[in-house]
C-alpha cells in the first residue's frame, strides 16, 4: 500500500487506486496518516472528526465501524492482516503502521534533505535531481480535500511551506548550473504569487542579471524594496539579490 497526501488523499495498492469510502472514513484515515506510527486516542479522533458540529451520542461506535471498514480496505486479505497489519488497535485508540517509503510526505522530506545537503556540498546537479524528484511527488495542494477541516489546516500550511522552500532550493541549483535565462518567467510568476519571499526576489534579480538584463535586475530590486518597505516596514536582508553570497552587481544602487 502506498499513501499519498501531497494532493487529495489517495491510496494505491499495486499501482491501482483504492476506494476509501465516505467523507468521515476518509477523514479518519487522513488523521491517522498525519500521525503515522503514533497512537491517536479515541477521544482525539472523535474531537477532530466532529469538530464543527459536535460529536453524536454514539460517536465511538461510528469510529469503530470506520476502522473496521478501513481494515478491510487496507488489509484486503486475511494473510496480509495476519502478517503485517496496517491499522492497529492500541490503547487508548488506533495506530497506522507505515514504513517511510509508504507515505509520500515522508519521501518528500527525505529527498528534500538530500537535495539541501548536495547544495551545501557544492554538487548542484545532484541537488537538482533530488529536488525534482521531491517536487514531482506533489499532485496539487496537500490534503486538498480536507482544506476546510480543522485538523488539516496547520499541516497543510507546514507542507506548503516546505514545498516552496524546495522550489527555492531547486531554483538555486538551476542558477548554479547556468539556467538563468530559462528561469526568469517562472521566477516572475513565483514572485507575483509570493511577493514577500526575499529569496525568490533575490533569485529573480540574479537570473535577470546573469541573463544580461542588468537594467531589469535593478528595477526588480527597486520594486522589491518598495514592496517590503510599504507592506512590512522592512528593508531587504543581507542575502537579497545573492546566491551563496555572490551579490547581483548593481542590486544595492
Amino acid at each position: 500500500m502506498d499513501f499519498h497526501i501531497l494532493g487529495p488523499l489517495e491510496v494505491q495498492h499495486g499501482g491501482d487506486k483504492v476506494s476509501l469510502g465516505g467523507a468521515k472514513q476518509r477523514a479518519l484515515l487522513a488523521i491517522l496518516l498525519l500521525h503515522a506510527n503514533e497512537v491517536v486516542s479515541m477521544d482525539t479522533l472523535i474531537e477532530l472528526l466532529w469538530w464543527e458540529s459536535g460529536a453524536p451520542p454514539r460517536a465511538s461506535n461510528a469510529v469503530q465501524v470506520y476502522v473496521s471498514q478501513l481494515r478491510k480496505i487496507l488489509d484486503p486479505s486475511e494473510a496480509e492482516r495476519a502478517l503485517e497489519p496496517l491499522l492497529l488497535t492500541r490503547k487508548p485508540g488506533y495506530l497506522i503502521a507505515l514504513r517511510p517509503e509508504q507515505l509520500d510526505s515522508v519521501r518528500f522530506g527525505v529527498l528534500t534533505v538530500e537535495g539541501r545537503n548536495a547544495l551545501t556540498a557544492g554538487i548542484p546537479e545532484v541537488a537538482l535531481d533530488k529536488l525534482r524528484q521531491a517536487l514531482g511527488l506533489w499532485r496539487g495542494e496537500a490534503l486538498a480535500d480536507f482544506r476546510h477541516y480543522h485538523f488539516a489546516q496547520s499541516e497543510i500550511a507546514r507542507l506548503e511551506e516546505l514545498r516552496i522552500q524546495a522550489i527555492e532550493m531547486r531554483l538555486e541549483a538551476e542558477l548554479e548550473l547556468g539556467h538563468a535565462a530559462e528561469l526568469v518567467g517562472e521566477l516572475e510568476a513565483l514572485v507575483a504569487k509570493f511577493p514577500v519571499r526575499e529569496r525568490l526576489r533575490g533569485q529573480l534579480m540574479l537570473a535577470l542579471y546573469r541573463a544580461g538584463r542588468q537594467a531589469d535586475a535593478l528595477e526588480a530590486y527597486r520594486a522589491a524594496r518598495q514592496h517590503l518597505v510599504e507592506h512590512l516596514g522592512l528593508e531587504p536582508g543581507e542575502s537579497f539579490g545573492s546566491s551563496k553570497g555572490r551579490s547581483c552587481p548593481g542590486a544595492r544602487d
